[in-house]
């Protein structure tokens, strides 16, 4: 879709407003996408209204996650008040759900009723390997449970990339998930880091990983991609800005 022009521009956001859409339970993805910014784009997060699912089991995980698709809608149509240029979405499950096709269909039903492009985790992810290149093989770091590990697996085999290996935190609700240690976190990637895998690779937007991601390349010697930096380096990277960020891992400092 092509971007829609600013003739006037916003005082602050000269060079982009981004609408942000993520879960009103969701306490790190708008943190991190404003620590991520760059000057003369601003971000305006629209809350998707959700309740603090009790994510106890695949079913319930499933079921949630759908409900957050199923809202995501309204927190288009209250974003688009302040006339964003452009949209991102600080939710990556939904992403993932369908494969390639299905990942497709729901970003183009967004765009559609939005009238703007929106840039979405999973796709984020696929542009992150195109730019570090190389990245065939790779292990998985999620908040989910099996099913939606299932879902990303699926996603990354339609773009000819392999789960070697992964991980479910299995988080109990919602606002667990921003809860997980930074000690869980180092454990957990060095179980899934091997000889074996390309890149380790995190999903889940509520868990804190920009800048542990960008400290853990330096002692494992290899790409980690955290989803809320890959997303919000794809916004900027699709809306022309080129700007490096130090401080966030190589793919906010080198692509």
């Amino acid at each position: 879709m092509p971007l829609k022009p600013r003739p006037d521009p916003d005082v602050l956001g000269h060079r982009r407003l981004f609408g942000v859409l993520g879960p009103s339970t969701n306490t790190v993805v708008q943190p991190d996408f404003d620590d991520l910014r760059v000057p003369g784009v601003t971000n305006h997060y629209s809350r998707i209204v959700v309740d603090d699912a009790q994510a106890i089991s695949d079913e319930t995980f499933m079921a949630g996650t759908l409900e957050i698709s199923r809202n995501t809608i309204d927190a288009v149509r209250g974003v688009l008040t302040c006339n964003p240029d452009y949209l991102v979405m600080g939710m990556s499950a939904v992403t993932f759900y369908g494969g390639a096709e299905g990942a497709a269909k729901w970003r183009e039903n967004i765009e559609k009723e939005a009238g703007l492009s929106l840039c979405t985790g999973s796709q984020s992810l696929i542009e992150a390997f195109n730019a570090y290149g190389g990245i065939k093989r790779i292990a998985v770091i999620s908040p989910y449970y099996p099913s939606a590990n299932a879902q990303v697996a699926r996603f990354m085999a339609d773009h000819g990339i392999e789960v070697v290996r992964d991980t479910c935190l299995q988080c109990p609700s919602w606002t667990a998930i921003a809860q997980v240690p930074v000690a869980t976190l180092r454990e957990e990637l060095k179980k899934l880091d091997g000889d074996d895998v390309d890149a380790l690779v995190q999903v889940g937007t509520n868990l804190s990983m920009v800048k542990f991601a960008a400290a853990a390349e330096l002692w494992l010697g290899k790409p980690v991609i955290a989803i809320n930096t890959a997303t919000y380096w794809n916004a900027l990277r699709q809306n022309g800005i080129m700007d490096r960020k130090p401080g966030f891992g190589r793919l906010m400092e080198e692509f």
